[in-house]
């Protein structure tokens, strides 16, 4: 490793008039996008001069900065913006100091002086004033001396302000401005009991910040729903070292309907470090009954019936609150107390008193096949085509079969074995029980007319 200086002068320049966010709110969008609020106490002279608001999130939108000065002290008009985000790193020092004169001191404290020539990631090219061209490794540089910090480069983002002002003096100002790099989605974990009749949901909140700024102490809020957006930013990649901060004491957030959406607001601060993912329970954990269902789909899956948890979320069966879009993972718990992975899904947005159905996966002991046994032309535009469906139950309790059949064009029903009715122009649904290691076999006819 190898260090960097420069003028103390120039790093004291640099970080005058910086002040902490006195006030900081951050609202997180499940469409990467976040929008930020912050009251600075900033300084301003009177007439027109320039500011440096720094700490800013290295995806900001610069576009969306809105400002205001809080209170009646005076007034204060942003003549003109630039927003500089050319950070200092090795790599860009020492392409900045191409053609100028530079100070290398190695591990046993030799002095390398000249002007550099090149740069690679391993070696510096130099030629020292005598003309003699030396080429020094890296590797064996402990410390690298450059006059001055170049114009242009800067230590973190930062908005450059061109005011007019009509006071002189410190003022309390809100920004606001918008920041892609940031999301959340809900993670719930749902634990079935030894019955299978009750279901323990518990609720997180995930939230990815990876916008080039950390958020310390902030109100944190988050909106669930779908936001019309005119562009949309390709979310950036996560880092494969991003930390997980888990939040699991004090309350979870205040829901409450917000617009068409749902706000869901912290009651406490919370800090939003960068590159990292922070987990807040999103609610109480609830209990609710729940009944497990099997749907055998032929044109999804010839040959297997899967199985889901089936529950509505209303107060009468424990639940009755918003549920944000996000991950279902369903476990049980064995015997010996360990918990197991039955499968996961992902829901929609779900208001109160809508019904959920959990695909958890494949049922292993319930087997089905269908087969056209038939199909017979009646005229030029009229079809009949003859089903047999056969579902084999190698359980130990009975069960009901959920069978769904898509039919296309304009068709009706001649015959079944079993009731059924029309979910909608193209799928028919029969419910049919199974008896203990028994099988039951569906049989109709399907009349279709071509136009």
């Amino acid at each position: 490793m190898f260090k960097v200086f420069f003028s103390w002068f120039v790093f004291l320049a640099l970080f005058a008039g910086l002040v902490e966010a006195d006030e900081l709110a951050v609202t997180v969008y499940n469409s990467n996008l976040g929008v930020v609020s912050e009251t600075r106490e900033l300084e301003f002279v009177k007439g027109i001069d320039k500011l440096a608001f720094r700490d800013v999130p290295a995806l900001i939108d610069a576009n969306s900065v809105q400002f205001e000065v809080v209170g009646n002290s005076g007034k204060v008009a942003i003549l003109e913006q630039n927003y500089a985000f050319d950070l200092v790193s090795p790599e860009k020092m020492y392409n900045k100091y191409i053609d100028q004169e530079i100070e290398l001191v190695d591990k046993e404290g030799r002095l390398y002086s000249g002007t550099l020539l090149a740069f690679s990631s391993g070696a510096v090219t130099l030629q020292e004033k005598s003309g003699r061209v030396k080429i020094v490794t890296l590797a064996n540089i402990s410390e690298v001396n450059f006059p001055l910090l170049p114009e242009g480069l800067i230590t973190r983002p930062t908005l450059f302000w061109l005011y007019q002002a009509d006071f002189k003096g410190k003022q309390n100002c809100r920004v606001g401005y918008q920041t892609s790099g940031m999301d959340w989605a809900a993670e719930y974990v749902g634990l079935l009991d030894k019955n299978e009749k009750i279901l323990d949901l518990s609720g997180w909140a995930a939230i990815n910040n990876t916008s080039g700024k950390t958020y310390k102490d902030a109100t944190l809020k988050l909106i669930a729903g779908d936001i019309s957006r005119v562009s949309a930013v390709a979310p950036p990649r996560l880092m494969k070292t991003m930390a997980v901060d888990m939040e699991m004491a004090g309350a979870g957030f205040e829901e409450k309907a917000f617009f068409e959406y749902h706000l869901y607001t912290l009651p406490r601060k919370a800090t939003l470090a960068d590159k990292e993912i922070k987990q807040i329970s999103l609610f109480e954990p609830a209990q609710t009954k729940v009944t497990k269902t099997y749907l055998y789909q032929p044109e999804k899956n010839r040959e297997k019936v899967e199985v889901a948890i089936n529950f509505k979320n209303s107060k009468e069966t424990g639940l009755g609150i918003p549920l944000p879009e996000g991950r279902v993972r369903m476990f049980k718990a064995d015997d010996d107390g360990s918990l197991i992975l039955l499968g996961e899904d992902r829901i929609n947005h779900t208001p109160k008193d809508e019904e959920l159905n959990i695909k958890v996966g494949y049922a292993f002991d319930i087997t089905a096949e269908e087969s056209m046994v038939s199909q017979n032309r009646i005229s030029s535009k009229v079809e009949e085509q003859d089903y047999e469906l056969e579902i084999r139950n190698h359980k130990k309790d009975n069960i009901t079969v959920k069978v769904e059949k898509r039919l296309y064009g304009f068709w009706e029903v001649v015959s079944a074995n079993f009731s059924y009715k029309q979910k909608d122009a193209s799928t028919l649904v029969f419910e049919i029980p199974v008896k203990s290691d028994g099988t039951e076999v569906l049989k109709y006819k399907i009349r279709f007319t071509y136009r």
